[in-house]
């Protein structure tokens, strides 16, 4: 295990404190180590941070904690120099060019990571138990602004950087009182404990937990503390005499070649398990714990008859993890057992592939640790194993070149983290823009978004955002979206999310454009009629339909005709037109496949039909029928220009005409789609119309300046077939509408 240096004493002497800082390190190493502390010096002087503490003292601890980390020394050269740009306009260069790029590099990285402070502290002041929010939202924030700081750095070891200051810190505080404190331990358990966790870093997790909950429960901390009949350090020399007596007898039965190490549980871990249990102090029996780890399963269990032969075995407080995994295939023995002095001890047993898994596979650890569930963001779970891999294999690759290339190669480069003006933290995918962040945060802040300000400055509502930024969001008090944000090619919309939103907003305007003018023709008609008093709703509910504005929108579309209306006013709609009209059997029309359509003729039986290629009229269409000269009567779309110029010259010859019961055929349909050109756009437009089984029997294709038109005569069933490939159709990237023409 790794043993952390404790700064606080080691630097009451520099001298030692120097030869720790470069222990492990070669001779022209420790010289540049040397020389970082002078020039740290310095610079600092006699400064002092916002906590109080000097800011050499700082750096100093820093280092040392990095050094105990058996970090390399450009790690241990930034903890010296981390904050060298706030009293330096040229710090980063000067660093560059005394100590090379590579330390530079992480100088940097610290120096933009520790923007991220107010943000997190502003946000993580907020009492989970005491600020009125919802729990959930606030541990939702708090877990986007972890991933943020990993976002923030492209050198893993900059996020050890920061988790050192925070140790350091904590030091610090415990020494000296401050109000502060409070506030940094709470966002130092919500926001780097965790990360600490999740990377594999033991020695300042516990550490970082165990000063946070003395500073926020000090007298919950106490009580623990002396609940302890023993102080850590005899604690940890219980668990040696453990180990040795364990290794012994497991010796004994030919299990050489275990690996035996102690878990002291700390006074967090302590009191965590007593809340979660709602048990007593004397019910927490992994006060002092081992692992045992063996080659093989069968070793496992011999080695469990040898714990529960030399100690006795406590009831109920044995668990078999291997013959039965948790959810996430964690899988390890676990019992507690009873010393001679009448002390506790747990022992957890697994083999060495065990062990892998539990510590980095697919960070289930660190998600049970956290009470978390199995997320599907499995994306960053991998970048977390692959990371806590590189911190476990990093005494060997130091030395490498390659190692700082390895870092770089787990950067969480999927995201983008960026601010509010209040500082909440959103999300979103690489390449969002300021109309996507808009969206992201409210749909109403999207559709009112007119310009943004990033960092104070303002950019156009196309550009790409970053990382780390804070966004402002400039709006008009009414209006909505433009339709050029839904043009790829100009770049406004990354997110599919924000796009649905745009074409939603366009789709609920024509909407009520088309409710508005039902309404009006409506009103108009019962005025003419002398019944303005009719109650609407009753009046669509003879008609079939659920409330009134269905009613406006059927009429506005032509999908009931006004004598259907005066007929229901009148009287029963079951008796509008059904009962006058005769069946009539037709000739097959060429677009239907050699199935019968189902047409009503008014008064007329056995009559020729056929379908107008002008309109190509489907069910359930308002239709009319036209006498034509040898051919029989054509059927048209109510609406049809070319009945209505026919009507003009022939009004004779119109005649009233509706589907029947039996209209179960295929009727051929043309749709029109506009959308941004692109390569590959036909084929996405033909895979939704071949998963809709809409067979097309045309197809005419037109780009000119990057914009595509596309026509298409398929075959379909009936309109509920179109309305729902028309849907699909403006999911697809690129496309800015669909309709039937």
């Amino acid at each position: 295990m790794v043993s952390v240096v404790h700064s606080v004493d080691a630097q009451s002497d520099f001298k030692h404190s120097l030869q720790t800082l470069c222990v492990g390190m070669s001779g022209g190493e420790k010289e540049k180590i040397r020389r970082a502390a002078e020039f740290a010096q310095s610079v600092y002087g006699e400064l002092n941070l916002g906590s109080g503490e000097g800011v050499w003292h700082h750096a100093l601890g820093m280092a040392l904690i990095l050094a105990g980390l058996k970090l390399d020394a450009d790690c241990r050269i930034a903890g010296l120099l981390f904050a060298v740009p706030t009293y330096d306009a040229e710090g980063i260069a000067q660093v560059d060019e005394r100590f090379g790029a590579a330390a530079a590099h992480l100088v940097g990285g610290i120096s933009r990571l520790n923007s991220l402070r107010p943000i997190a502290r502003g946000f993580v002041a907020y009492s989970l138990e005491n600020d009125g929010r919802d729990p959930v939202e606030v541990k939702a924030q708090v877990e986007i602004l972890r991933k943020m700081l990993l976002a923030m750095v492209e050198d893993i070891r900059v996020v050890l950087l920061r988790l050192a200051s925070r140790t350091q810190t904590l030091r610090y505080y415990a020494a000296e009182y401050d109000e502060l404190r409070v506030q940094v331990a709470r966002e130092t358990l919500d926001l780097y404990s965790p990360l600490a966790n999740r990377l594999g870093v033991w020695e300042l997790k516990w550490e970082l937990e165990d000063l946070s909950f003395r500073f926020l429960h000090p007298d919950l901390y106490k009580k623990i503390a002396d609940q302890l009949d023993q102080t850590r350090g005899e604690r940890e020399h219980f668990i040696t005499d453990a180990i040795a007596s364990l290794k012994r007898e497991l010796a004994t039965v030919g299990i050489k070649k275990a690996e035996i190490y102690g878990r002291p549980k700390h006074i967090f871990s302590i009191w965590n398990k007593m809340r979660k249990k709602s048990v007593e102090f004397s019910e927490v029996y992994d006060v002092r714990a081992l692992r045992v780890i063996v080659d093989e399963v069968k070793d496992c269990y011999t080695a469990l008859g040898i714990v529960h032969n030399i100690w006795s075995p406590i009831p109920k407080e044995f668990d078999d993890y291997i013959s039965q995994p948790k959810d996430n295939d964690y899988r390890s023995l676990h019992t507690a057992v009873y010393c001679p002095d009448g002390r506790s001890l747990e022992v957890q047993i697994r083999t060495r592939d065990m062990h892998e898994h539990s510590e980095l596979g697919v960070a289930a650890h660190w998600r049970y640790k956290e009470g978390k569930k199995q997320s599907s963001d499995s994306g960053y779970d991998d970048k977390i194993a692959w990371l806590r891999q590189l911190l476990t294999w990093k005494e060997e690759v130091t030395d490498s070149p390659d190692w700082v290339k390895h870092y770089k190669e787990a950067a969480f480069d999927e995201m983008i983290y960026v601010m509010t003006p209040q500082g909440r933290v959103v999300d979103l995918p690489r390449g969002s823009t300021p109309v996507d962040f808009a969206y992201r945060v409210h749909t109403d802040l999207g559709h009112r978004c007119r310009g943004a300000k990033v960092d104070g400055v303002m950019v156009s509502l196309n550009t790409p955002l970053e990382t780390g930024q804070k966004v402002e969001i400039i709006v008009t008090k009414q209006g909505g979206p433009s339709r050029d944000w839904l043009n790829s090619l100009l770049g406004y919309l990354n997110t599919q999310r924000a796009r649905a939103k745009v074409r939603l907003w366009f789709s609920s305007r024509a909407l009520e454009q088309t409710l508005t003018d039902g309404r009006a023709t409506v009103t108009r008609e019962l005025q003419r009629m002398g019944e303005a008093g009719t109650k609407l709703d009753e009046l669509a509910a003879r008609l079939g339909f659920a409330k009134s504005d269905d009613l406006f929108v059927a009429v506005a579309r032509a999908e009931l005709s006004l004598r259907q209306l005066q007929t229901a006013v009148h009287g029963n709609a079951a008796q509008n037109v059904a009962p006058i009209a005769k069946d009539v059997s037709i000739r097959k029309s060429k677009a239907g496949n050699g199935a019968e359509k189902g047409i009503l003729i008014v008064g007329v039986d056995k009559l020729l039909t056929q379908i107008a290629d002008c309109c190509k009229p489907a069910p359930p269409d308002p239709i009319v029928g036209f006498v034509t000269r040898g051919k029989g009567v054509s059927i048209h779309r109510a609406n049809c220009s070319n009945v209505a110029n026919m009507e003009a010259m022939h009004p004779e010859r119109v005649i009233e005409t509706g589907w029947g019961s039996q209209t179960d055929g295929i009727f051929a349909v043309d749709i029109v789609v506009e959308a941004n050109d692109r390569q590959g756009l036909l084929r996405d437009v033909s895979e939704v119309l071949t998963r809709e089984k809409i067979n097309v029997i045309a197809v005419n294709t037109l780009s000119k300046q990057g914009m595509a038109r596309m026509s298409f005569t398929g075959e379909i069933g009936d309109l509920g077939q179109l309305a729902r490939t028309l849907e699909l159709l403006l999911e697809v990237d690129g496309v800015i509408s669909a309709r039937r023409a």
